[in-house]
Parts: structure tokens; sequence; C-alpha cells
């Protein structure tokens, strides 16, 4: 038997790393709570866009992969990858599937095992709180006994091009030995290990990247308000200064923001500034209450919108295209998307909604789903792009629908108002 990897957690970040630890040559299991997951698991079923029936066969095929819900089916392993959700719960982070899967693993652990954490936190997570847990279940300490690590996942649904792979990998250890075990593991999984000096780093790291695409978010997302209030068209200015070569970055504005990067990572490092050192992370705050509002504004200007052309929204028919957060992915959690459909229907307006790549048993209740044919978007009295999946036809749907409001900039004419 060759080395034996867990990964803790079978989504959008562990499902890819162990399908291509699998290729590396190591005997996987992965550990998922969630019985349907595990069953489509086993069954060659992928639920992960970027990992395709197919790949997850193959693996199978191998003899050195497998699905499961316990996780004593790990036992004995070389390295442990723990990828599971942190949420917010009431502003604070959740650290509750962390903490389950440290005591589950915390047995099993065996002297010179490797144990990396990938789930993104506030910096001191990994020591502080998961290293005492798996010293109290084990019975075992490091530095010394067993390695510990952690390393930010940097999976981006949907890519094409940067994926597990061909992503530099940032690399921690709690201590000079822990990080050269957690980078030669990586080393076998990635192209580029880029180690870190500390745990603290690596997961400040995390934060730093996704506050980053947070705040620039929000400045062109407040920026869209008040170009469309002075009359300009922002989306040409954001072409025109995306020719600048240097010293700019192109970011867009949208409905909003979701996925569980943003805006769940950045409030971590909020909260760790504020339970730390007693001050206020004011960028994070300010980005939070302006993308918050997005999904508020995208209906208060659809509703001036359709008063224009004297129709009330109570009453009105619209069709929203796309609830995923993002286009070309099936990830809906926390999507603005969503909420713009709830406002809407609580107002009164007849949603349908058109999603193409989300499994609608991941969808909550009461949406009801069609598909953007000639038919349906004639009937529309609005059709509001909301998330810009590449699968829909823009050619047809701005020469048939009477009216669109298209917050992701994908049709042009008489009949489109832009965000």
């Amino acid at each position: 038997m060759g080395e034996r990897l867990v990964v803790v957690g079978q989504g959008y970040v562990g499902l890819p790393l162990a399908m291509r630890a699998v290729e590396a040559g190591f005997d996987v299991v992965g550990v998922d709570v969630d019985t349907w997951r595990v069953k489509r698991l086993e069954a060659a079923q992928s639920y992960v866009e970027d990992i395709t029936d197919e790949e997850l066969a193959a693996a199978h095929r191998t003899g050195r992969y497998r699905a499961s819900t316990d996780h004593a089916d790990a036992d004995p392993f070389d390295v442990c990858v723990i990828t599971v959700p942190t949420p917010l719960r009431d502003g604070v982070p959740d650290l509750r599937h962390v903490t389950a899967a440290g005591e589950s693993i915390a047995p099993l652990l065996r002297p010179g095992a490797t144990v990396v954490l990938e789930s993104t936190t506030y910096p001191g997570t990994t020591e502080e709180h998961l290293r005492p847990l798996l010293e109290e279940g084990s019975g075992l300490r490091t530095p010394g006994d067993f390695h510990l690590g952690y390393s930010p996942e940097r999976i981006d649904p949907g890519n094409r091009h940067w994926h597990l792979e061909n992503t530099p990998k940032v690399v921690a250890g709690l201590d000079a030995d822990a990080l050269e075990h957690v980078r030669a593991f990586y080393g076998r999984i990635v192209r580029q290990v880029v180690p870190v000096s500390s745990l603290q780093v690596a997961e400040l790291c995390k934060l730093l990247e996704n506050t980053f695409r947070h705040v620039n978010i929000a400045l062109v997302n407040e920026l869209s308000i008040f170009a469309a209030q002075l009359g300009i068209d922002v989306w040409e200015a954001i072409d025109a200064a995306s020719t600048k070569p240097f010293g700019y970055m192109r970011f867009t504005p949208g409905p909003g923001v979701g996925g569980h990067c943003l805006p769940i990572d950045p409030s971590y490092l909020s909260w760790r500034v504020k339970r730390s050192l007693g001050h206020n992370f004011r960028f994070v705050e300010l980005a939070n209450d302006i993308n918050d509002h997005m999904p508020d504004h995208v209906v208060h200007r659809l509703t001036l919108a359709l008063n224009r052309r004297g129709k009330p929204v109570n009453g009105s028919r619209v069709l929203a295209l796309g609830l995923a957060y993002k286009r070309n992915t099936g990830d809906c959690r926390e999507s603005p998307a969503l909420e713009v459909v709830r406002s809407l229907t609580k107002l009164g307006a007849k949603v349908h909604a058109a999603e193409p790549h989300v499994d609608p048993f991941l969808l909550p209740p009461g949406i009801h789903l069609t598909t953007p044919t000639p038919q349906e978007l004639t009937k529309a009295d609005a059709v509001v792009i909301l998330t810009d999946h590449d699968l829909f036809d823009y050619e047809t749907i701005r020469t048939t629908a009477p009216f669109i409001f298209d917050t992701r900039n994908r049709c042009h004419g008489p009949n489109v108002e832009r965000l």
C-alpha cells in the first residue's frame, strides 16, 4: 500500500485535491459527513463542476480512492488535509466543522503523520484551535510526534486556466520540520510551492487575497451607483481605464458578492482585529456595507425602470437569469441573485428563474425554474441578468425580451438598462 491521504471534506476544495492526489499516487480516502455526497461519489457522479464523472470513475478504477462518512475508514493515514467549511454565524467565525474534523481525526493520529488545515479562517486558528484538539485527542504532541501545517486553498470554481495543479500553493508549518513535510506533500500535488515563515502568515495570506477583491468590488459597486445618478456609463469608463498597462486592475460591478470567499473571509479578518486589537477594520466594514446592499439597489433600480414603463413591481412577471454567485459555475452559496429574487417575490413580482448550472436540489424552496425560451422572454415584463452564464443566448435575449435590466454588461440596445 502507498502513502495514505485522508481529505476531510469533499466539496469544491477537497474533491479536486483528492482526485489530484490519486493521480500523484496516493491512496486517498475522501471523508464527508454528507451522506448524499458520499453516495454520489461512490457512484462516480460528481457534484463539483471542476471534476467530471469520468475523472471520478478513473479514480475508482485505480483502486486508490474511496469516499466515506466514517473518519475511522482513514485509519491509518500518513497525511490528513482538512477542507471543511468555515461560515460566519451572527458575524462570528463558526469553527464547528473544523472542531468536528479535528476531534474525529485526533484518535487516528500516529507518530510521524502530517495534518494540514486548508479551510479559510482567521490568523491563529491552526495553532490555537486545531492543535489542542489534535494533541488532546491523540495523546501526541507537536512539534515532536506529528507535523501540523496550514495551506490556504486557492480554488477558483469554473476557471479553466488556473486549477489546483498549476496554481502556486502557499504552505506553512508549525516548525521547520513540519514545513518540510507539508512542502514535500504539496510538491507532489502542485507545480509550485511557496513556503512562508509561519502558520499565521499563511492564514493572513488567504484573507488578504479575498479582502483585496472584496474592497475593490465594493469600490466599483459604489461607483456604479453614483455614475448612474450622474448619467455616466460606468462600463465604458471601466473599459477605458482597463487600457492602462500599469497601476490598474480591472474589477466590475454586479448585484453583490457571494460564494464562501466573499464576503465571509474578509469578515474573519475584521473579527480577529476587533477581538485581538480592539480596532475596527474600516475598509472591510465599509466594503461589507456597500456589497451587502447591492441586491437592494438592483431591486430599486428595477422598480424605477418598471415604473417608467407604467408597470408596478407587484404583479409584474420577472425572468431572472442566473442564480449562481459567479458565471459558469453551479455554486449558489451566499449568492446575491437569490437575495434579489427573494426581495422581488416579497414585493409581489411573479418571478421565474433560469439557472443551467446549479443543481435544483441545492436551491431554496419556492424558486420557479424555467428556461429562457423566446416564449418565456416575450412573456416577461422584465428580464434581469444576474449571473452571466455563457450558456445563455444573449443575442436572442436582446432581440426578444421587451425590457432587460442587465447587472453584468452582456446586452446592449434601446430595450436594455445596465447597472
